[in-house]
């Protein structure tokens, strides 16, 4: 399910408990906290210009993130009455456990679903910005090749999708850990990686036990 990952190489996602979940549980907070995951430290005003808001929709946001550890203040920066705001350390995810009641499931449910809706919104705007994009802008030719959108259509078992699984994780410990903590690396931006692997719903209610 909805996963970010830790920003620091030794840090794992830890699961959100159903109490923390409520710091969530509302579409523009997810938004805040993607915003502050991508550009790091930002203020409550600056997030509203971002998400077409008041300063006092986000500052009330923040301290709700705030209140359940999901963000907090940056140290030695900022004022009394512009403070600046930072994606709390190590990750989060958000998985369906076979101990949620049917409230916990479909708060996990709307979480995931807006998460992967901020994930979908930055995809657009990608091939909006590539169909509109000035061919001669060396930004263009710089990651003209470094983008891909994949999807591949397989069969596969449980144990099998599994593994496929345990080994991205083994990628993402040695290839995207190294990644991290490149702000103001002279020609890096912001970047995200986006990594689904999921059983079709609609052939999974057709699926046969398998024989023994």
């Amino acid at each position: 399910m909805g996963t970010e990952p830790a920003p620091e190489a030794d840090q794992r996602s830890d699961a959100v408990d159903s109490n923390r979940l409520k710091g969530l549980s509302h579409p523009l907070r997810v938004q805040i906290l993607d915003l502050l995951h991508t550009h790091r430290e930002l203020t409550a005003s600056r997030l509203a210009e971002l998400v077409g808001e008041s300063s006092g929709s986000t500052s009330y946001h923040l301290r709700q993130l705030a209140k359940h550890g999901f963000v907090r203040e940056v140290e030695g920066r900022g004022t009394a009455r512009e403070r600046w705001w930072e994606s709390a350390p190590g990750g989060y995810s958000i998985g369906i456990d076979d101990d949620d009641d049917a409230g916990a499931r479909t708060a996990k449910t709307s979480v995931n679903a807006e998460l992967e809706r901020t994930r979908q919104a930055k995809v657009w705007r990608l091939l909006e910005a590539m169909e509109q994009a000035d061919r001669t802008d060396p930004r263009y030719g710089r990651w003209l090749h470094a983008i891909t959108l994949s999807t591949s259509h397989l069969w596969a078992t449980p144990q099998q999708l599994q593994e496929v699984i345990a080994a991205y994780d083994r990628f993402v410990d040695e290839h995207l850990a190294p990644l991290r903590g490149q702000e103001g690396t002279p020609g890096a931006s912001p970047v995200q990686i986006h990594f689904n692997a999921f059983p079709l719903v609609d052939e999974l209610r057709d699926d046969p036990e398998p024989q023994d």
